[in-house]
């Protein structure tokens, strides 16, 4: 790969030479990576050696510790190098959905939009709100992340689906307990090097006014914007910029992606020999269990991998949960057995 990079001819087509630098960057860093680890394995080792001839036991816990680190960062890099699809390396969209039920499937999705922010920051992605539709009394009927950064598709893929809440409502004032439905769609950014065909007149595209929480920067003019694939179904929309034009650009390039994805599902499906199908919103599509009440405990229903920390998980901590759906979905085994949650 070294002596592409460095051939004179190699910029005379700058998408070749542009997705080749980015292959050699991966390689360099996944190189790097190893080296490290295998360094300050070592040196850690020496250092325990060295404190325990010594009867330094201070140093002995320092090395201990930094060992404790090392394992953690070796288990994140063994995830990422599952993370060789196609697009597994680009940014990503990630659209959230409320399913029936009013305010609480609303409040559900306002919960999860947090959830994904939350996780995003933690693996220091930039995330940007593209769209968001405020419910009528409170959280949202949908909305529209960009996550940028290193493997963004890849880690996110497998949070497609239905994601399903048991809790006792704060909205109602008997105190019951209700179930409510969101759904989660996850599709890659893609570079000019990808042609998607689009006929313009496959769409229709409408202009509407922004939603936000008001105040001397709320929108006053039709500049968002909303296109619709009528032979797909497909619909994005983009209301991020206060020019029309730029949201039209954006969500051109959003329903490029939508389009490249589902041919990517496509490729996935007919590989596993599996139908591909858009789950309802509703009882049996769900990917994950959230249960708050009356226990507490959060379960992948196709990996089976359960969290007795909802909170936690709610605050951002998924990695677990994506780490064993990443690994399911390339060893291709049957989805985990795994008792429905009351």
């Amino acid at each position: 790969m070294n002596n592409k990079a460095e051939d004179p001819n190699l910029w005379n087509d700058a998408s070749e030479a542009q997705k080749l630098m980015r292959e050699r960057q991966q390689l360099d860093d996944g190189i790097n990576g190893v080296r490290q680890l295998e360094q300050q394995l070592n040196d850690n080792v020496e250092l325990i050696e060295m404190g325990e001839e010594e009867g330094d036991e201070g140093v002995v816990k320092e090395a201990e510790d930094a060992l404790k680190g090392l394992k953690t960062e070796a288990a994140r890099r063994q995830v990422e190098a599952m993370l060789s699809g196609e697009a597994d390396s680009n940014d990503t969209y990630l659209e959230v959905h409320s399913g029936a039920g009013g305010t609480e499937s609303q409040d559900w999705a306002n919960m999860l939009l947090r959830m994904y922010t939350r996780w995003a920051e933690r693996q220091r992605f930039k995330v940007e709100l593209l769209e968001v539709h405020d419910g009528e009394e409170a959280g949202i009927k949908s909305a529209t992340l960009l996550v940028k950064g290193q493997n963004a598709y890849g880690w996110l893929k497998t949070e497609s689906g239905v994601h399903r809440l048991v809790r006792i409502s704060p909205y109602d004032s008997n105190a019951r307990r209700h179930t409510s439905f969101s759904s989660i769609w996850v599709y890659p950014v893609i570079d000019d090097s990808i042609q998607i065909d689009i006929n313009e007149s496959d769409c229709r595209i409408d202009t509407y006014r922004s939603s936000g929480a008001g105040g001397q920067h709320v929108n006053t003019t039709d500049s968002a914007v909303r296109i619709t694939h009528i032979p797909s179904g497909i619909v994005v929309q983009c209301q991020q910029e206060r020019s029309q034009h730029k949201n039209r650009a954006k969500a051109w390039d959003m329903l490029r992606a939508r389009m490249y994805e589902a041919e990517l599902k496509k490729r996935e499906d007919a590989a596993n020999a599996e139908a591909a199908s858009k789950s309802d919103i509703g009882w049996g599509h769900q990917i994950r269990s959230y249960v708050l009440q009356p226990y507490q405990l959060v379960k992948d229903l196709r990996t089976g991998v359960a969290s007795t920390a909802p909170g936690d998980v709610l605050d951002g901590e998924l990695n677990e949960f994506m780490e064993a759906a990443l690994a399911h979905r390339i060893s291709g085994k049957p989805d985990a057995v795994v008792d429905d949650i009351d």
